[in-house]
């Protein structure tokens, strides 16, 4: 069964979490398909990516700049894995109807939204249902990740 974790965002926004998650992925040999909710917000993390940290760079790519089987991170909206990706990353409410096929599964969704929540809260019940090992990470104050539960 796949490895699901959930990362309930409170103190700090996706786009502070989502390339130090990246960053370690990568660290660990792992591909990586991010899934979003748009295409906008899609080219937003694609600028983002390149520019969150002027002392650091992370290999990353979306349909815009093609070549998916070259890219380490492929972002997009399509519940697809077209560079072989071991691990996704759910953003946004995003969904995939491919979980198994992935080693790990990262949700990420906003504390602070009520129906962004709900809709993790439910994702979690599926899971579990379906017999995935699940694991519940909060942020803390300085932006850190605690395992509850």
């Amino acid at each position: 069964m796949t490895d699901i974790n959930f990362y309930h965002l409170t103190a700090r926004p996706l786009e502070w979490a989502l390339p130090k998650l990246l960053e370690k992925s990568l660290q660990a040999e792992a591909r990586v398909v991010v899934m979003a909710s748009s295409e906008e917000r899609v080219a937003d993390l694609n600028a983002h990516l390149w520019s969150y940290d002027p002392d650091s760079w992370l290999p990353h790519g979306s349909e815009k700049d093609g070549h998916a089987e070259d890219q380490p991170v492929w972002l997009t909206v399509e519940d697809e894995n077209p560079n072989g990706a071991r691990f996704l990353f759910l953003t946004d409410g995003a969904t995939s109807g491919h979980i198994g096929d992935f080693e790990r599964v990262f949700e990420l969704f906003d504390g602070r939204n009520n129906e962004a929540v709900a809709a993790a809260r439910a994702r979690w019940k599926n899971y579990k249902d379906s017999g995935h090992t699940l694991a519940y990470w909060r942020q803390t104050d300085a932006g850190g990740w605690e395992k509850a539960g």
